[in-house]
């Protein structure tokens, strides 16, 4: 189940629990069509958050932020590469984040047909945006590290 949370005034709130089939454009559309009189204008009434469980649900996984981040730092990278910038990972969470931001359209994947066998991982346009995004949020992680060891 994802929650879909609206925004009024300075807190949010659950305004119902949609299920896997009415993620994104759907479920949006459902909220839409429900509450169409009071959300012309964000300053008019709640905004809906619903397209954001299903990133967030990807991006909430154990290094999936830290994978985006390796892989467009690095570049074109091999399965090996990414596994060396992590201290704690288990081959097998690496290898299903891996998967799972191929499959999510973060990350491409390409195979060459090589003995032994070549793997390389690279951030796709919509990936590069999300690292992009995630650019800041890192900025504002190392402050407030620095501001605990400060204390």
């Amino acid at each position: 189940m994802v929650h879909c949370y609206f925004e009024t005034q300075s807190y949010y709130t659950v305004k119902a629990e949609v299920s896997n089939e009415l993620r994104g454009t759907t479920a949006m559309a459902n909220n839409q069509e429900t509450s169409s009189e009071t959300e012309n204008s964000p300053s008019d009434g709640p905004i809906c958050y619903c397209p954001l469980g299903g990133v967030m649900d990807l991006l909430s996984r154990r290094y999936a932020m830290q994978v985006v981040c390796v892989v467009g730092a690095l570049g074109p990278a091999r399965y090996s590469e990414i596994e060396d910038m992590f201290d704690d990972v288990s081959s097998s969470t690496l290898s299903t984040r891996l998967d799972e931001l191929v499959a999510a359209g973060y990350l491409s994947r390409e195979q060459y047909a090589e003995i032994p066998p070549r793997v390389e991982y690279e951030l796709t346009e919509k990936g590069e945006s999300l690292r992009e995004k995630l650019d800041p949020l890192l900025e504002w992680v190392t402050e407030q590290e620095s501001v605990q060891t400060e204390s």
